[in-house]
């Protein structure tokens, strides 16, 4: 199955100038290919035709270290796979944790991790995958068929209340074959079965079981580098080489430190001073600081802002409300002044690359006049709107409280971190009207059923934040999931449309647009390294040449 965001790769970006907007940061990003012209004088070296950059010359030093800075903060919960769905903790398990399959952050490409191959076919509802030879978990332990079905288990069991469960529901159990085989019994054939369990993890029982807690925030897994400090306190992330790895993609750096730096200057400086070597979410005011051996690129992908309704509210109850801020909204002033052309606004709930995509049957437009009329028919006078206050699109959010303003509303607004967002709402029906955030699913992987299912079948979702769980939208929605889940070409295609055009119209959850996810590196000192479409860093075969 063909996987779009490897041909996303193709669309880099090199840094082409600085230009001043209303907002007072705009910047010109020119494409390797014919998407933008550029515009000024070129600071960056054009990437190469696959999207990659050139490496840097020599081998590199396998006794160095890899260094980085990361926008994103350890949220309310820790580590563990089972439940984590931070952007800081999702990125250090994709370096410590495998699962029977994984999925490369960059190409987007399922590889077997665990699995010494992709799960073999018995028949239509059964599948086995034989365990790699000689794997072990950071503490030594071997790894056991045992322990991948107890990894499995804890995910499907409802009262571990698993973020993963809503991925893997075509699942019926994963039993012990042998010592070194399981076998995946379905519930149904599923086109989607080697990219779906690269969700779970695989970890020892014994440890998991033994103290939860303390396994959340220091987590044992199998990949090529161990966790040795969770950043908690520190605000550094530590990692030492797993020298017992037996996998596909071994260390090639002895460690790696990733500075946890929220702050846009700070992060900034840290790359142009040299302390690190590669940054996320370079803000749009910083892509002009940057210049040779430093790069920046900007890479499609499927992640948002989105707009979140609670449904339950008084406010944002009728559909004409939710429709109406949607209406509200100045894409173009959002996606051009707010977001320095780094983001498209959204036709459907996928980007226009993604190879399921089709245009929504209700595409919001910047309309106030519309807007207005909707909410003159409800007699709406005022909403509480709630943002988080991620750095990089600190321009959008005045410009969404501006439109909403501007229909005559009066707006209670209030900007939080995003783990105070949700620790404010959740469960909470009475607390908030609209919340304003990023989300990106796709860090799991990109098929559309498992970015559907992460906010539209997910009761985390459905019912303690939007409250949209029990509407007549919400079950149409469940059984258009399961349908696209048993089958598989146009009529899957045909199911998932149907599911664009409901939550277009019914607004539970919508994105405002989608982004080009733009990282800066040196492209001297890191070897073979990837910018990535989603959320965070990956040093996945990337090396270094420094100490």
């Amino acid at each position: 199955m063909k996987n779009l965001s490897s041909v996303d790769r193709r669309n880099f970006f090199k840094l082409s100038g600085v230009i001043g907007a209303a907002a007072g940061i705009a910047a010109t990003l020119s494409a390797c290919g014919t998407d933008d012209p550029a515009t000024g004088t070129t600071s960056s070296p054009t990437p190469s035709a696959d999207g990659s950059s050139a490496p840097a010359a020599g081998a590199g030093n396998a006794d160095g270290t890899i260094k980085a800075g990361i926008s994103y903060e350890l949220g309310t919960n820790g580590y563990d796979p089972m439940t984590t769905s931070g952007a800081l903790t999702v990125a250090v398990n994709w370096h410590t944790l495998e699962g029977l399959t994984e999925i490369d952050p960059a190409t987007r490409e399922v590889y077997p991790a665990l699995g010494t191959d992709f799960p073999s076919k018995v028949d239509d509802t059964t599948y086995e995958v034989t365990l790699r030879d000689g794997a072990v978990f950071h503490n030594g332990a071997p790894v056991t068929t045992d322990d991948v079905v107890f990894s499995f288990q804890r995910v499907l069991d409802p009262a571990n209340k698993s973020l993963y469960a809503s991925f893997i529901t075509f699942l019926d159990k994963v039993e012990k074959k042998d010592d070194t085989t399981v076998t995946l019994k379905l519930k149904h054939p599923y086109s989607l079965v080697n990219e779906r369990v690269a969700v779970v993890k695989i970890v020892p029982q014994a440890d998991a079981t033994a103290d939860p807690a303390a396994f959340d925030m220091n987590p044992i897994g199998t990949g090529p580098y161990k966790m040795t400090d969770n950043g908690a306190s520190s605000q550094k992330v530590l990692f030492e080489r797993n020298d017992d790895y037996t996998g596909p993609r071994p260390a090639k750096a002895k460690a790696m430190e990733w500075q946890i730096l929220p702050d846009n200057t700070t992060r900034t400086n840290a790359l142009t001073s040299g302390a690190v070597q590669a940054v996320d979410a370079v803000p749009a005011a910083d892509l002009g600081s940057f210049k040779e051996p430093l790069k920046v690129a900007a890479v499609q992908g499927f992640g948002l802002v989105f707009t979140m309704f609670n449904v339950a509210s008084e406010a944002m109850k009728d559909v004409k409300n939710r429709q109406a801020i949607m209406y509200a909204l100045d894409y173009e002033k959002i996606c051009s002044a707010g977001m320095a052309n780094l983001a498209t606004p959204a036709t459907s709930f996928l980007h226009t690359e993604h190879k399921a995509y089709k245009e929504a049957a209700t595409v919001y437009t910047y309309d106030p006049e519309k807007a207005k009329a909707l909410i003159a028919e409800t007699g709406l006078k005022s909403t509480r709107l709630l943002c988080s206050d991620h750095g990089w699109f600190s321009a959008v959010r005045p410009i969404i409280k501006e439109n909403v303003e501007a229909l005559g509303l009066t707006v209670q607004f209030e900007e939080k971190k995003s783990s105070d967002v949700y620790g404010t709402i959740d469960g909470k029906p009475d607390a908030f009207d609209i919340v304003v955030a990023p989300g990106d699913p796709s860090v799991f992987g990109d098929d559309a059923d498992l970015l559907l299912r992460w906010w539209y079948a997910n009761e985390v979702w459905t019912d303690q934040r939007m409250h949209w769980k029990g509407t007549e939208a919400h079950g149409k929605v469940q059984e258009l999931l399961e349908k696209a889940s048993t089958v598989g070409g146009d009529e899957q295609l045909a199911a998932w449309h149907e599911i664009f055009d409901i939550v277009s119209t019914d607004v539970p959850l919508y994105p405002i647009f989608h982004r080009k996810s733009p990282t800066a590196y040196n492209g001297e000192t890191l070897i073979d390294f990837k910018p990535i479409a989603v959320t965070g860093l990956s040093f996945e075969n990337v090396g270094t040449t420094e100490a």
